[in-house]
């Protein structure tokens, strides 16, 4: 079953908000020589330190709702940390921003957020201390606008370094780079880690589960421990820091999720099957998921958990599953035999009006990186992304009702692929974007040490 709940029917019935995402969700159609001269987004523009006179609105927006959810925030190490300091959060659902506000009460921050956050609401997002990024680019602004939030305005700065939900309860990759950003400001270091919210609302399938949610907020570094520490060592202290594992919390709270739905989607991102090795053959349905190919049946538990409706349960824990599918994709790398190609169509995110229609393209995505050739009419030239450029590709699961797409971005635009003919294939590309990237470091260090002094 495909996740419909961006349909138009659905946002039909949802009023004034339906109305928003409907038009989020439009795509915009105009001839490519106004494609050419549409407005692009303003990298450039500095950021804002909140505005006062939002702060009641940002927490009107986010109390009730984390109240309903009976969050409970546990600090610790907290007593002399004041801003300016950075706060890193893990990123699992929308609810995410919302115990933020909640988290760092009486306090307002800034908030990076990713480019598609600013369709329709730019001019407020910006007020209310929204710093815009192109995810997995490197943004040369991104920097200048740290330093102005936290030296100029001397506020907190928030950053989810995920840049995506989870796929799966367990954290996603995060580049060594962060800890080189974080000693560059010798400022306090706070980490804010959140539990439940991937369990309500997770990526594969937007439905509201009934569950609580609890976060930690902790001091993560001082400005003497960045300053003692090299970039390697603060990298790990991140790594540690973002260690969570949903369902095993789950499971270990005894938190039982009773909805029928509560597999559906789930063949997003279980996309192979561990018992006949078939790729993109899993379907969902109710609590159950299926393999297409041999038909073999799993069963979520009210637990999270998986179980076989005959035959061996060969993964239980289903960040295990995820784990055995990073396997496959690395081996698959390895052997050179990893290669995806496919035409997509292009919807480019230009401006806060909105996707526009930019023809349709041939990508293909290797151990060289994404290549994008796309119709001359929109493409001024090939779109080439190296393999050093990306450590992660941003997805969606049947993004407003149009169907599964990954992202690529330049500096100028970021572009919306959607598959025209292969199924199911995007959790696989982001794997396999993440074990390629790390790959290419690994033989990047292993040449830094063998070289001679």
């Amino acid at each position: 079953m495909s996740l419909t709940i961006f349909s138009k029917p659905f946002l039909a019935r949802r009023g004034m908000m339906g109305f928003f995402m409907d038009y989020r969700a439009k795509l915009r159609r105009v001839s490519p020589d106004d494609y050419k001269r549409l407005r692009r987004f303003d990298m450039e523009r500095r950021p804002y330190k909140q505005w006062h006179i939002l702060r009641p609105l940002t927490w009107l927006l986010s109390f009730p709702s984390v109240w309903k959810r009976r969050l409970r925030v546990h600090k610790r190490d907290m007593e002399k940390i004041k801003p300016p300091f950075i706060l890193l959060c893990n990123h699992m659902a929308f609810i995410d921003f919302k115990v933020t506000t909640a988290a760092l009460f009486p306090w307002r921050s800034n908030y990076v957020v990713a480019i598609d956050g600013f369709i329709g609401r730019e001019g407020l997002l910006r007020f209310a201390g929204g710093i815009l990024k192109r995810r997995v680019t490197s943004d040369v602004f991104l920097i200048r606008h740290l330093r102005t939030i936290l030296h100029q305005h001397k506020n907190v700065v928030s950053i989810y370094p995920e840049a995506r939900y989870s796929l799966i309860g367990v954290p996603a990759y995060i580049p060594p780079s962060l800890g080189k950003l974080l000693k560059r400001f010798k400022l306090p270091v706070v980490m804010l880690r959140m539990h439940g919210n991937y369990l309500s609302s997770p990526v594969w399938n937007l439905r509201q589960r009934k569950t609580p949610i609890e976060a930690e907020l902790f001091r993560l570094f001082t400005p003497e421990d960045l300053l003692g520490m090299d970039t390697g060592e603060i990298h790990q202290g991140i790594r540690r820091a973002f260690e969570y594992d949903e369902y095993a919390w789950q499971r270990d709270r005894g938190i039982h999720i009773t909805e029928e739905f509560r597999a559906e989607g789930l063949h997003h991102v279980i996309y192979r099957c561990p018992a006949c090795e078939t790729e993109f053959a899993m379907r969902s349905r109710g609590s159950i998921l299926e393999c297409g190919h041999c038909g073999k049946q799993w069963r979520m538990t009210s637990l999270g958990q998986m179980e076989a409706l005959d035959g061996p349960t060969e993964f239980s824990h289903l960040p295990d599953w995820y784990q055995y599918q990073v396997e496959q994709v690395r081996r698959e790398i390895e052997a050179g035999r990893y290669r995806f190609e496919d035409e997509v169509r292009v919807e480019s995110l230009v401006n806060n009006r909105g996707y526009y229609f930019a023809g349709n393209a041939r990508v293909v995505h290797d151990n060289t990186g994404f290549t994008l050739q796309g119709d001359p009419a929109y493409f001024s030239e090939i779109v080439h992304k190296s393999v050093r450029s990306m450590y992660s590709c941003h997805i969606e699961y049947d993004y407003f009702g149009k169907g599964d797409c990954f992202e690529l971005s330049t500096m100028n635009d970021t572009y919306y692929l959607y598959p025209l003919n292969k199924v199911n294939v995007v959790t696989k590309i982001l794997i396999a974007t993440e074990e390629l990237h790390q790959l290419a470091q690994r033989k990047e260090s292993a040449r830094v040490v063998i070289q001679p002094e």
